[in-house]
């Protein structure tokens, strides 16, 4: 037998569109790998949750090889360290080549691809990790972002091999869990529950976007949905882009069909978001650790105890924030209006550390893509310098988004015999009306943690002293000039406010 091509899968569960299997394909002997790391799901920003999603996705990726190489399975699973697994394949059977896709990923991975890189160099390895997603790496200025971006998705899609030869190799078991997190309404894993998606979406579904994805009540039907499988590649963004378009070219310029046609072009315009978002990380992986602006560097740097755990399991108080937590604790998703509720109540009226919230909300999103995630973590707490302060309201929220409480009921069974007119602020109730309805607060149901509109006050009051000094406003032009979309020719949607508060909702 030749040395083995070795195909790495990290973040790309597929084998459609997979340029590195398919390349691999063509020169011999390949090796599909998974390396299944425990050190990397010990990360602060890893979870059960994820895994599972992920294990599911594993398990179909598996079959979709063996039908290929005509056998049951064809997925190679290891555990342990990268590289020491790569060396142990390498000694036993020779590796020709590495083959990979380019992964934005966490710091983690990041420093693991440089060890794996300079594993492969000692050896004489070659490792090829391919681009995807419309990311450059090493990219010195965002010129031309935006074409470069447009040719990577009008490229042809890469077919699946329609035969691999697989060596008879041995293959560890998949762990069935990698921690305690209990998610028991999370999205199922794997390709075809995938492309499900995507067919109903575009088919009707999306006829509702606009509309829809704003409220936790009809987003989780309105909204694509694809995030986690995209967030895992088991969809290539590019074949995502591709299907949009020839919606959108079937539905044509009838005018009666222009709102789902501008709802078609608004989804189109957020998948070019997500990849600019990714940019962002890969260019300044230093997000995920520092503010982009120093103003609050020493502002927020303790965690309250108190003050953080009520927000991180849904006691604040504040019926429509439990109940979005709550949401999220139970299911690993929620839109992404109350996304960035949920983080600006904890950064601006709770005060509490950024990278802390971010890390707690990524270990609940089963759809946790760092180069999203953490880009927005720093805009909805106030630390990019160049974004918009959203101090959420959270009571008007309530009323706007579920006006008679049926989403709160659903996830706040505290309050579930409190009528529309108090369940916003059930804090409010007479005594005498708590115990007609069963809900003591302070003692069924906490009372809020915060006086929000007070909060509210003194957060905007902290981060005007912050950034009004003109060190601080030369900061914001410079951070402004590298990496605002504004100054750059990129894929934008239409610039309303609600905008950026979507997403997350691919």
């Amino acid at each position: 037998m030749p040395p083995l091509q070795v195909v790495w899968f990290k973040r790309d569960l597929r084998v459609f569109d997979h340029a590195p299997l398919y390349e691999a394909s063509q020169r011999g002997w390949v090796l599909p790998l998974y390396i299944v790391e425990p050190e990397l799901w010990r990360q602060p920003d890893a979870s059960n949750r994820q895994w599972r999603f992920i294990r599911e996705c594993l398990l179909e990726l598996d079959r979709a090889l063996g039908e290929r190489a005509g056998r049951a399975s064809g997925l190679i699973v290891r555990v342990g360290d990268a590289v020491e697994t790569l060396e142990a394949i390498h000694q036993a059977h020779g590796i020709g080549a590495l083959w990979a896709h380019m992964e934005i990923g966490n710091n983690w991975t990041f420093q693991r691809d440089k060890a794996v890189r300079r594993w492969a160099r000692a050896r004489g390895v070659p490792f090829y990790e391919l681009p995807q997603d419309g990311v450059i790496r090493g990219l010195s200025s965002r010129t031309g972002w935006r074409e470069h971006w447009e040719a990577a998705m009008s490229q042809p899609l890469v077919p699946a091999p329609t035969h691999l030869r697989i060596p008879p190799l041995r293959s560890d078991a998949l762990p069935v869990s990698v921690g305690d997190d209990d998610c028991p309404y999370a999205q199922r894993g794997g390709r075809t529950r995938g492309l499900a998606l995507l067919r109903s979406f575009l088919g009707h579904r999306v006829r509702r976007y606009a509309r829809g994805l704003s409220s936790p009540l009809t987003a989780p039907s309105a909204c694509s949905r694809l995030s986690p499988y995209r967030a895992y590649g088991v969809l290539s963004l590019r074949e995502v882009v591709q299907a949009t378009r020839r919606r959108i070219e079937q539905v044509g310029d009838d005018p009666k069909q222009a709102g789902l046609l501008r709802a078609l072009q608004a989804f189109e315009s957020r998948l070019g978001w997500r990849s600019h978002f990714m940019q962002r990380l890969e260019s300044l992986p230093s997000i995920e650790f520092e503010p982009m602006h120093p103003a609050l560097a020493h502002e927020r740097t303790e965690i309250d105890p108190a003050l953080f755990d009520a927000w991180a399991h849904g006691r604040t108080g504040y019926p429509f924030v439990d109940a979005c937590m709550r949401m999220l604790h139970a299911t690993g998703w929620i839109n992404f209006r109350m996304r960035a509720m949920l983080t600006a109540f904890a950064c601006y009226h709770l005060w509490q550390p950024w990278r802390a919230v971010g890390l707690h909300l990524a270990r609940l999103f089963v759809d946790y893509e760092p180069g999203i995630h953490w880009s927005q973590i720093q805009m909805q707490s106030g630390s990019t310098g160049i974004s918009a302060f959203r101090i959420y309201n959270v009571v008007k929220q309530s009323y706007d988004q579920d006006p008679t409480g049926v989403f709160i009921r659903r996830w706040v069974p505290e309050l579930r015999r409190v009528p529309a007119a108090w369940i916003h602020e059930p804090y409010r109730m007479p005594l005498e009306m708590q115990r007609a309805y069963g809900c003591i607060i302070g003692v069924d149901y906490p009372a809020p943690i915060v006086a929000h509109e007070a909060a509210a006050r003194a957060a905007r009051e902290k981060l005007r002293r912050a950034y009004s000094t003109p060190e601080a406003k030369a900061i914001s032009e410079q951070i402004l000039q590298r990496h605002s979309r504004r100054s750059q020719r990129e894929p934008r949607p239409r610039p309303t406010p609600q905008f950026q508060l979507e997403l997350f909702e691919q």
